[in-house]
């Protein structure tokens, strides 16, 4: 079956066709470098391949605002491909669908159903939107520390206590790589005549390969976001939001894309959604084999030769049925001699970048494209750090601090500002007198991306130790003010 990028041959038309820009963008097709000196022109070539098709909204290119040509036929075939009823190209990573599915469901006012180890865009989605926010708390596994997916009781108690709210907003699967089969939570929302929402931005690869989880469409979902770029092989803030069912409103999802993405989309992210859907198309499951195989040899060289690291494959003693990503592997040292954060940089000395870190883990994504010698550099930089540890500085690290440790399974209802507040309100204290004050500022360490105090959030003593303890492990912070985090932003007490 031969690839077909209906988007994507387009630009390559009219590349070949030697068209004359005079239309943005201003680089006009690249020409614009070629006014470099020579040594510098020679070293941006390569770039100026990426102009070339890197256009506007023309005759042949269509509109992704109001698509009836190319990108249309390019968005039909997504929604094919994927299993959805319709698809829309988003350019602004997940971000920009988790937040038009919060316009596009919720008036100010309304409540809606949150798990609370969401990604910052759906709090800032929620603040945008003037909804109250109902925090549902993730069930933790007390072996690994890691977080998956609500349990579904507590789904259905907190629909029960708000039978107003408009629905519920999962994330699934969790940036660690666990989900959970959303089957039954699609079909509990939808007996209460509710919608489900995922943010599946790290599962764009669900459902295309028989060792995979199934995808939140499969399991009946009514929207879907998903990062095409993180898991398949679309560009950087290349993804997609898929629809299905009449629950949600359609009209008013094109209206908040409109208005939360810019009117001059990326051509080439559009181009690389269309190419990394036609991939699917054309070699799926087969294209996810090197990746497999990759991670699968990895993870048994950890269990049969590392005597310092291991990784975390299964989760314990629950009633959740949870699934970990064959292509996603979570990494600690058991001698508890390196945090994550440290590992992390040790293997950046070896040229190995990990994805992100915590306290104690390291996640390794190897994606569909990972091969047995990167495996093999892999394993010649762990064994080189192994070599490093002196048995007599072995310390241990205190338990992984989690979401659920700090606040009750189903919150008060919660309106985020859209806004900083007047400094008026605000004053700056060391965080170690911040228990029991309201927040004035987000705390976000990133990645993941996932805040442990929003703004107006009460912190606790457990949070405030928390975020001591990841500070001076090496995490970095978004939104607060004082990025070492010895200083907290506080409402002032009246």
């Amino acid at each position: 079956m031969a690839a077909h990028a209906p988007l994507y041959e387009a630009l390559i038309q009219l590349y070949q066709s030697k068209a004359v820009s005079f239309h943005v963008p201003g680089h006009k097709y690249g020409q614009m470098l070629r006014q470099l000196p020579g040594e510098t022109y020679s070293n941006t070539q390569f770039f100026q391949s990426i102009m070339n098709i890197d256009v506007t909204e023309l005759a042949g290119t269509d509109d992704l605002h109001a698509p009836s040509g190319v990108i249309a036929q390019a968005q039909q075939l997504a929604a094919r491909c994927f299993g959805a009823e319709e698809t829309f190209f988003l350019v602004g990573g997940s971000t920009s669908g988790n937040i038009a599915m919060l316009l596009a469901v919720c008036e100010p006012g309304d409540q809606i159903i949150v798990q609370r180890n969401a990604h910052k865009s759906v709090l800032n989605g929620l603040a945008l939107a003037g909804a109250q926010a109902l925090f549902i708390m993730p069930q933790t596994d007390p072996f690994s520390g890691l977080e998956a997916a609500v349990e579904l009781t507590v789904v259905e108690e907190a629909l029960k206590r708000y039978p107003d709210a408009k629905g519920v907003f999962l994330t699934n699967p969790s940036y660690y790589g666990l989900s959970v089969d959303l089957e039954p939570y699609a079909a509990l929302l939808h007996r209460y005549d509710k919608l489900l929402l995922v943010d599946e931005a790290h599962g764009a690869h669900y459902g295309l390969h028989p060792d995979f989880p199934t995808s939140a469409l499969q399991a009946g979902a009514d929207a879907v976001v998903q990062s095409t770029h993180k898991t398949l092989s679309a560009l950087t803030m290349g993804a997609m939001l898929h629809v299905q069912g009449e629950r949600i409103d359609r009209t008013a999802l094109r209206y908040a894309l409109r208005m939360i993405q810019s009117s001059s989309p990326s051509y080439p992210i559009m181009a690389s959604l269309d190419i990394a859907r036609a991939q699917v198309d054309t070699m799926s499951p087969s294209m996810f084999k090197d990746g497999l195989e990759a991670a699968a040899l990895f993870k048994q060289w950890v269990r049969e030769e590392s005597a310092v690291f291991d990784t975390i494959e299964s989760w314990h003693e629950s009633e959740l049925n949870v699934r970990m990503d064959p292509l996603r592997v979570v990494l600690k040292d058991v001698t508890g001699t390196y945090t994550g954060f440290e590992l992390l940089e040790r293997l950046q000395e070896y040229g190995c970048w990990a994805e992100m870190a915590d306290s104690k883990t390291i996640v390794l994504i190897f994606g569909l494209a990972a091969l047995e010698e990167d495996v093999e550099r892999l394993k010649e930089a762990l064994s080189a750090i192994a070599l490093c540890i002196p048995l007599e500085k072995r310390k241990q690290l205190g338990a992984a601090i989690r979401l659920t440790d700090q606040v009750c399974k189903i919150s008060e209802p919660v309106v985020l500002s859209r806004r900083p507040l007047n400094k008026s309100l605000v004053e700056i204290i060391n965080l170690s007198e911040s228990v029991g004050r309201k927040a004035a500022e987000a705390v976000i360490p990133y990645p993941p991306g996932i805040p442990i105090v929003y703004t107006g959030e009460i912190i606790s003593s457990r949070t405030a130790a928390w975020i001591e303890n990841l500070s001076k492990q090496g995490a970095k912070f978004q939104a607060a003010a004082d990025s070492t985090m010895r200083t907290i932003a506080v409402i002032r007490n009246s």
